[in-house]
């Protein structure tokens, strides 16, 4: 059987585009377990630690922290079949996908009054001067500010 291939810290960081200091930060974490180190040599890392890492890419990728990262590394090692993984990592990804909803709701929301602007600041020749006689016919003139600033005071 032929020995499983490993690596030197430096070659390891290099692989992933990390640095030496975060590749020791994950082994701190747990996230990551160096082989013996025995009479000064470097630390070595198997192939499952560069799966590992790129298992951590990912999941950063995704907004995960990496306490979080660390607790489902911790609950894959107690439950082997990975259910318990795919269950906690469903409901991570369930509160990232409703806040990125709320997110893109909200740049929706500021790309559409952006337009308005636009498209009001098209209508009229002077910055100061509300658009007017083309208030009628503004397909957002419920929504423009001096318009109901306006009908308020009246």
């Amino acid at each position: 059987m032929a020995s499983e291939r490993s690596y030197k810290i430096g070659e390891l960081a290099r692989m992933f585009g990390l640095t030496v200091r975060t590749i020791r930060y994950y082994e701190e974490l747990g996230l990551l377990k160096s082989e013996g180190r025995e009479d000064g040599e470097h630390r070595r890392y198997t192939e499952r630690n560069a799966v590992r890492i790129k298992r951590v890419q990912q999941l950063k990728d995704y907004g995960l922290t990496l306490a979080e990262i660390r607790e489902l590394f911790d609950l894959a090692s107690r439950d082997r079949s990975g259910d318990s993984v795919r269950a906690r990592l469903a409901q991570a990804y369930s509160a990232r996908l409703e806040e990125a909803k709320k997110r893109r709701a909200a740049l929706d929301s500021y790309i559409e009054d952006l337009s308005w602007h636009l498209l009001q600041l098209d209508r009229v020749q002077d910055f100061y001067e509300c658009p007017g006689a083309s208030c009628a016919t503004c397909e957002w003139a419920d929504r423009c500010d001096v318009r109901l600033l306006v009908a308020g005071a009246q």
